[in-house]
């Protein structure tokens, strides 16, 4: 299926979901790490944010519960530009759609962060913005 990033100001951006089909408001911020997303989604630090991986590929690593920040993950949401569905590391022991869906966090994969963080940095340093699922058409 695909999603819509939409941003305050109206710009939309459309990529492919997966995680959760939750529908939540949150405050749409960037994180340049190159590692962490597990510990970024549970650090309750971003609660009610939407937060936007400049760091192209995610997911490689998977989900281990050694790397938990907190019990329940507070992010409204996650924005990647690539998504790797298999993660090959040891120590992985679930994927990153898997764990997003068991949290009901959606998330967006096929967009260009970079831009999209260069438009946070140029206008107006953080934006509202939501995650809109778009269902697949019927044909009959």
């Amino acid at each position: 299926m695909e999603r819509l990033l939409v941003l305050e100001d109206g710009s939309t951006y459309r990529g492919r979901s997966f995680g959760g089909e939750n529908f939540r408001i949150g405050e749409l911020v960037f994180n340049t790490s190159m590692t962490g997303y597990q510990e970024i989604l549970t650090d309750n630090a971003y609660c009610g944010q939407i937060v936007m991986m400049t760091y192209p590929l995610i997911g490689n690593y998977g989900i281990n519960r050694d790397d938990y920040e907190s019990i329940d993950p507070a992010t409204f949401g996650l924005v990647v530009k690539d998504y790797c569905e298999q993660p090959s590391n040891w120590r992985s022991q679930e994927s990153l759609d898997h764990f997003l869906k068991r949290a009901n966090i959606p998330g967006i994969y096929g967009v260009d962060t970079r831009a999209i963080s260069r438009k946070l940095i140029d206008d107006k340093g953080t934006m509202k913005a939501t995650l809109w699922l778009i269902p697949m058409p019927m044909y009959m």
